[in-house]
Order: structure tokens, then C-alpha cells, then sequence
């Protein structure tokens, strides 16, 4: 596989007393790269210009290259030799790089060059380096470029690694370059050190960025080599930063890049490049074969979720990597988030909890519906949930979730004490009243402490002009509490609004019957946001709420895998198509991408990108929650929860899913108490018992397990419900029990939707391992969502030895 790849030429002699030829000699693999290096050379013909053998010429002070003039020399590189220049037209200095011979003596390389180099001007990024022109004169080929004051990141590493903040934001930039060059089709092939530029005042560049792709093998970098594609002598990447794929010759995709950018991080971060090895043959070993050092974070501040990141951008796997840039960029942004939001580890509780005292925290109780007509009861309910929204966008503030706030809808608590029970700073607080097409408002911003009015006001508006209305409500608000948006966030927040109060008013609809969490209302939903869709097709968020009912859907066993999921996809993609900072579209895709495309790395990063935008959105932690107890992880997964009860605290369903991180840990006292603590918000919720039955099933408390589904079945019909319940009959041995439940479910099968995971829990119950495979099999074939519980639930714990449920496993990629 190595024998596609040649080393570098012309590199500095290493500490060690032996040229670059030695150390490849000295181990089989580096032998063979020298053979396939000699034919590289002995495959190139000398090189001419047209009918004329190029001949360099000497370039010194005071040469001048069209309207440049030469001022001095600044170093060489893979690219040629760089130097310092005047442009005499406009009286600006310049940076001139002159290629190599070989370069330019090449006509199809140069023509090549310049489709490339127009493609890196046209790019126009603040963290690329800026492309002026690309020159052929005289034999001479050379790129102007802007000329930069500072150092490489090479040189800022010679006295080791730097501050994990200070990386992140390097490597953040970094990857906003690469984002911006993957979308333009262009992969930069050779991330490293040297190709990044830090200014005097910060800013961090790539250089060289798309030009790599044909430039010349030879190189002086002084601790790597940089190895060439025999394919027309294309760079591949720098041995030590290059992905497994570059190593055996495969192209570049921009999942190289990430892997290259990983190198870099856990090089800035360690002070140690993750795959260094003595001799040049066992580092391209180790990239395609070993697995990255531990990333050490002793006595380091560090957040673990950067080390795990660093990791995953380290990938073998092009797919297991992330699959963007951006999404690169956004998780790395997320762990300084991270450190002020309190999402971290138990080390770092004492500077969460610091920050968490800084942080202010609201609640937007219901706003009352004054109509007289309760048809309209969406419209209050929908101008409450776009207050929860737009209060989230401002930065230092924890405002409490839909959920949470709206199980006060009907309470006759005084909002003081409401704030009280909720332990909040402030209350937003406000009634509605549609006439005609007039929308009058009323609100107000209340000190929960000192029980004062902060703010109040009153608004008569056309209903078109509701948007505006929304918009002064949050402005005066974060005036009193003395914060305000950032540019970002009002560019996301003006996004989310449609063209058409009309539009708006069918979201609102979809939203009010979503919530509701009904077969029939998530149909009534669909309409809503269809027609909404109809009115205004630039609409995104009511493409996002299209989706969110598609994924329950299925879940809520209403229609099959295939007829939900890819309409639910096709709705979120629509969705971040038209607004890509869209938090709850990102949710979307995550939970779609998770549940039916089972691609671990894409749902982690949407995830990943959802709380990024919006760590007030609870669904997005509460999701995520679920995608980390299905991957096995689940401290992390605690985290998220408990990330997600923060900012809903009353939601019953977060409550109760909080348990399963511990339940599919096998730590079934912890999920109990998880579950009795969701007991004291609501003791009769239905899913509390459900949880409760299956939690003292594998406590061996069979009784009191049946006991608890029997309720919630007769109570609940479903399908899913029904399904456990049978499994437990059969545990139990109550066979016939368990088989009449089964007869019922076979014979729905033929007229409606019913899960092939459902019937195989039965089996598996009745201890039927054939049947139980076999309805396994078809699940698969089905794409059922809850085959991601195969690697972690109990249930499968003394099947997990048989070569099916083995097989099964690594086909769904667990």
C-alpha cells in the first residue's frame, strides 16, 4: 500500500547525525519508498518552456518581476522561495513566491496552478491568505500574495504547547478556512504548522492553501518529510499530519483535512504529534494503524470534551471523522461555551458553579389569551414560545424551557411564587388579544427577590406586524437586564422570521398541535406546517417543525421507519438549506441521522452544532442525552441530561429519561432514584411506571415489574407498551400470558405498523432465540429506530455470544 507514496527531497540533516535518505533506509518500509521515489525521478523529463529549456534565473535585491520589485529574501519552502516586494503601482508590499523549476516548466501544471490559485482568490475567506495574482513571465512562475507580519504556528510551538483556549481558537479559524474552501470543492492536502500564519495582531491564516495540490516535492521543512503522489506530482500531505488515505495514495477529500487539522490540535495541545515515530516508515505506519497517545489533561484545565473531540477528528475511518469543517468549527467554539454554560466534568465544578452564580435566569410564563374566541389560544401559546427563543440568544442568561413554563399555563400560583418554586431571578409575564387583524400585547418583567415591576409595556400593532412586537418585547428586556445580542444572534434570530404574518400564524398552529403529542395532532401538526410551507416556501422553521413530527411519529409507532424518517430528513436538510444557525433543524437531522441512518459521527456533530447555537434548547441535550446512553457513554450522557433538566426543569419526560443513562449502566438504584425524584413533579405520568416496570424487572422484582405495566397498559394502548409487557410475562414464565400478547401483535401486524423489534423482544422474552433473530433480521431490514438500544440494553445481555447478535451488532455499526 506504501509503494504509491514517495518521500520528500532536500530536507535538513536531523538531530540524530543521519540524512533523510538514512532514516528511510533504515527500515523496510522507508526502503521501499526510496525505490518508488527513483522512478518518480527517473519518470521526470527536463523541463521547458515551450521549445525552450527553462533556465532559473537569479533573483536579488532589485529584481523586478513585472511591476514588482524585489526588496529581500524571506526563506523557502515546499512552494519555492518567498520574497519581500514592492508592487510599484499601487506602493504596497507584497509577498512574491516563485515556484520551482519543475513547476514552471510544466504548461499543464501552470495551467492547473492558476485554476487553482483563481479558485483561493475568488474565496475572499479573513483566515486565508490572500491570492493577489499568479504571474508567468519569462519561464519565471510566481504568486503574489498579501505579505504577513508575525510567525508561523511552527515557530509559536518551539517552546511547546500552547494554552488549550488559545489552540481552540486556532484551530477554530483553521477549520472556518477549511469550511470555507471544502464548499468551493478545494482540499488544501497539507494542514500543518508551517502552513499556518499567526499575525502580530492574532489573526490566524492558512498559507498555501489550494496550491499545495501541485506543487513541488521538493520541501525544507526541518523536522518532517513531505511526501508526493506519483499522480503529476501532486503534494499529498506532510508525513505526520497526512491521513491514512493520503499515506496509501488515495485522493484528498476534505476529511483529510479534518484529519490533518486533528494532528495539528493534538500537536498545539500535548506539545507532541499524536503518530512521531523514529523513522519515517514506522510514522507512516503508526497514521494507518496505531491508535493517537492518550491526550494527557493533567493538571491542565483542558475540558475532556476537547480531548475527545482532538480524537475524533483522528479517526482511521474518512467516515468515522467529522464530516465538516464547520461542524468542526462549531464543536471547538462549544467547549469555551461549554466552560461558561456548566455542561463539564465533576473537576471542573468548582469553576462551573462560579459561572453559573453570574448567570442571570428567566422564566416566560404563558402569555393569557384575552380573545373570546379559545381558537386563537395558539397564538398566545406560539408568541410565548418565540419570546423563550429570542431571550435564549442573549449570552450570560438561563432562560427556562417551553415545557417547564407552560405547566404553569392553568396555575393559580401568583407569578412571585412561581419564580420562588422555580428558583429564578425574573419573570416575563403578559397577556394577548387578538381583534380583527389588530394584535394588542400586554407585558411585563418582574424581580422575583424584590418582587418589583422592572418593565412594562403595552402594544397595539397590526397582526403583520407581530414580528416587530416580539422584537421590542426581547430589546426592552435585555435592556432592563442590562445585556444585549450579540451581531450573530440577531442575524439568526431576524432568519427565524417568515415573510408573512400568515405563515407565522399556521407555525404557531403546527407547534400548539405538535406539542400535544398525539397520533392525531402530530397529523393536524403536518397541515399546519405545510400550509405554512405553501405561503412562505422560504420558511424554515415550519420546514423544521415538519420534521420534529415526522421523527415522533415512528416513535410514537404511528407510521413505519420508511414512511417517517427520510420525509423527516428531507424536511430538516430543506430546512438548514435555507437557515444553516437553525438550533432546532439541527436537532432534526441529528435525531433522523441517529435513529435511522445510524451515522454515529454526522448525528454527533448535529447534535454537537445544536447546542452550540442554542444552549437554552433543552430538546437538543435531552436528544443528545439518548444518542450518548445508546453509544455506551454514559457519565457523558448523565451530563446531558442534567444539562437538560436545568433549562426544564418541570419537563416530566426529561425527569424520567434521565434514568436510562444509569439503567443501561446496570446501576438500576441510581435509575430508581432518578425515577422517584420524577415522581415528586407528577406521580401518575405514565412513561414514571413504564420505567419503573422495566428497572424492577432487572432487579429481579418480577412481581412488582408486572404490576407497573399492567397499569400502564390498560391505561395506554400501545403496540411498544404491550410489547414489553409481554417480555416480561415470558421472564417471568408465564408463557401463555406472553403468547396471547404476542397472537395480538402477529395479528395487528396484517392491517397496521407494528415494530419488528417489538415482536423480537417478545420472543426474546419467551426465550425463543430463532424467532427472536429472525424478527431481529427484519427490524434491520426496516431500519427500526430502537436497534440502537442493540449494543447497551440488558435484554440482550445473555444472547450477546451468539454469532448473530455479533453480526448484527457490526452491521449497524455499534
Amino acid at each position: 500500500m506504501l509503494g504509491r507514496v514517495g518521500p520528500a527531497l532536500g530536507l535538513a540533516r536531523p538531530a540524530g547525525g543521519l540524512a533523510p535518505h538514512q532514516l528511510l533506509r533504515s527500515d523496510p518500509a522507508g526502503s521501499h519508498l526510496l525505490e518508488e521515489l527513483a522512478r518518480f525521478r527517473r519518470a521526470l523529463k527536463p523541463h521547458r518552456v515551450g521549445s525552450v529549456p527553462y533556465n532559473r534565473a537569479v533573483i536579488t535585491t532589485g529584481t523586478r518581476l513585472g511591476p514588482y520589485e524585489v526588496k529581500s529574501r524571506l526563506g523557502a519552502g515546499g512552494m519555492g522561495e518567498v520574497y519581500r516586494a514592492t508592487d510599484s503601482r499601487l506602493g504596497r508590499d507584497v509577498a512574491i513566491k516563485v515556484l520551482p523549476p519543475h513547476t514552471s516548466g510544466d504548461a499543464e501544471a501552470v495551467a492547473q496552478l492558476t485554476r487553482e490559485a483563481k479558485t483561493i482568490a475568488a474565496l475572499s475567506h479573513p483566515n486565508i491568505l490572500v491570492v493577489y495574482e499568479l504571474e508567468h513571465r519569462d519561464g519565471i512562475v510566481y504568486v503574489v500574495t498579501e505579505l504577513l507580519e508575525g510567525e508561523t504556528l511552527r515557530e509559536r510551538l518551539a517552546s511547546g504547547a500552547l494554552p488549550w483556549r488559545r489552540t481552540v481558537e486556532i484551530a477554530a479559524s483553521i477549520a472556518d478556512a477549511l469550511a470555507a474552501a471544502h464548499t468551493r470543492g478545494v482540499v488544501h492536502r497539507d494542514i500543518k504548522p508551517e502552513n499556518v500564519f499567526i499575525t502580530r495582531d492574532g489573526v490566524v491564516k492558512v498559507l498555501d492553501f489550494g496550491l499545495a495540490s501541485t506543487a513541488s516535492p521538493l520541501a525544507n521543512t526541518p523536522d518532517t518529510a513531505t511526501a508526493v503522489l506519483e499522480n503529476q506530482g501532486r503534494i499529498a500531505g506532510t508525513i505526520g499530519y497526512m491521513s491514512p488515505e493520503q499515506v496509501i495514495g488515495a485522493p484528498a477529500e476534505p476529511t483529510s483535512d479534518i484529519f490533518s487539522l486533528g494532528c495539528l490540535l493534538f500537536e498545539s495541545l500535548s506539545g507532541a504529534r499524536p503518530f512521531q515515530r523514529a523513522a519515517t516508515g514506522e510514522t507512516l505506519a503508526a497514521i494507518l494503524n496505531d491508535d493517537p497517545p492518550t491526550l494527557s489533561l493533567s493538571g491542565s484545565s483542558m475540558p475532556p470534551e476537547l480531548a475527545r473531540l482532538t480524537l475524533h477528528c483522528l479517526e482511521k475511518k474518512p467516515a468515522e471523522r467529522f464530516q465538516s469543517a464547520r461542524d468542526l468549527a462549531f464543536a471547538l467554539r462549544a467547549t469555551l461555551t461549554d466552560m461558561q454554560s456548566g455542561t463539564l466534568s465533576t473537576s471542573q465544578a468548582a469553576t462551573t458553579t462560579k459561572a453559573k452564580k453570574k448567570a442571570t435566569s428567566v422564566v416566560v410564563l404563558p402569555f393569557a389569551n384575552d380573545g373570546s374566541d379559545p381558537s386563537t389560544e395558539y397564538l398566545s401559546d406560539g408568541i410565548t414560545e418565540t419570546l423563550i427563543n429570542h431571550l435564549a440568544q442573549l449570552p450570560k442568561l438561563r432562560v427556562i424551557a417551553r415545557a417547564t413554563a407552560f405547566r404553569y399555563k392553568s396555575s393559580t400560583l401568583e407569578p412571585g411564587a412561581i419564580g420562588l418554586e422555580l428558583k429564578v431571578d425574573m419573570i416575563v409575564t403578559g397577556r394577548v388579544q387578538q381583534l380583527g387583524d389588530t394584535l394588542r400585547i400586554q407585558a411585563e418583567l418582574v424581580n422575583v427577590r424584590e418582587d418589583t415591576q422592572l418593565w412594562g409595556e403595552h402594544f397595539s400593532r397590526k397582526m403583520a406586524d407581530v414580528f416587530t412586537v416580539q422584537d421590542e418585547i426581547s430589546s426592552q428586556i435585555a435592556t432592563k437586564l442590562r445585556t444585549k445580542l450579540t451581531g450573530e444572534a440577531r442575524r439568526r434570530l431576524k432568519k427565524r422570521d417568515p415573510r408573512n404574518a400568515e405563515a407565522y400564524q399556521l407555525y404557531l398552529k403546527g407547534r400548539f398541535y405538535w406539542n400535544k403529542r398525539t397520533a392525531e395532532n402530530f397529523q393536524k401538526g403536518i397541515e399546519a406546517f405545510r400550509q405554512a410551507i405553501e405561503i412562505d416556501p422560504t420558511y424554515a422553521l415550519a420546514y423544521a417543525g415538519l420534521a420534529d413530527c415526522y421523527n415522533l411519529l415512528n416513535t410514537y409507532s404511528v407510521l413505519a421507519p420508511h414512511d417517517a424518517f427520510p420525509k423527516a430528513k428531507a424536511a430538516a436538510t430543506r430546512a438548514l438549506e435555507l437557515d444553516d444557525s437553525l438550533t432546532e433543524a439541527h436537532a432534526s437531522l441529528a435525531f433522523v441521522t441517529f435513529f435511522y441512518d445510524w451515522n454515529w459521527p454526522a448525528a454527533e456533530e448535529s447534535f454537537r452544532r445544536a447546542i452550540a447555537l442554542n444552549l437554552n434548547y433543552a430538546t437538543a441535550h435531552h436528544w443528545y442525552g439518548w444518542f450518548l446512553t445508546m453509544r455506551g457513554r454514559f457519565e457523558e450522557a448523565a451530563s446531558s441530561f442534567k444539562r437538560a433538566r436545568e433549562v426544564d426543569p418541570l419537563s416530566i419526560i426529561i425527569q424520567v429519561e434521565s434514568a436510562w443513562p444509569h439503567f443501561f449502566a446496570r446501576d438500576y438504584d441510581r435509575a430508581l432514584g432518578q425515577i422517584k425524584k420524577a415522581m415528586d413533579i407528577d406521580p401518575d405520568f405514565l412513561w414514571v411506571h413504564f420505567a419503573l416496570g422495566q428497572i424492577y424487572l432487572e432487579q429481579r422484582n418480577v412481581r412488582e415489574a408486572i404490576g407497573e405495566l399492567e397499569g400502564v397498559s390498560t391505561r395506554y394502548d400501545s403496540l411498544y407498551v404491550l410489547a414489553v409487557l409481554g417480555h416480561a410475562y415470558g421472564v417471568a414464565g408465564r408463557v401463555d400470558d406472553a403468547k396471547r400478547i404476542l397472537e395480538k401483535m402477529l395479528a395487528a401486524a396484517r392491517d397496521q405498523y407494528v415494530s419488528e423489534y417489538d415482536i423480537a423482544l417478545l420472543f426474546l422474552g419467551l426465550g425463543d432465540t430463532d424467532n427472536a433473530f429472525r424478527h431481529l433480521e427484519n427490524a434491520y431490514r426496516a431500519r427500526e429506530p430502537w436497534l440502537v438500544r442493540l449494543k447497551v440494553d440488558p435484554s440482550f445481555d445473555r444472547f450477546r455470544d451468539d454469532a448473530r447478535y455479533r453480526d448484527l451488532h457490526a452491521r449497524i455499526g455499534l
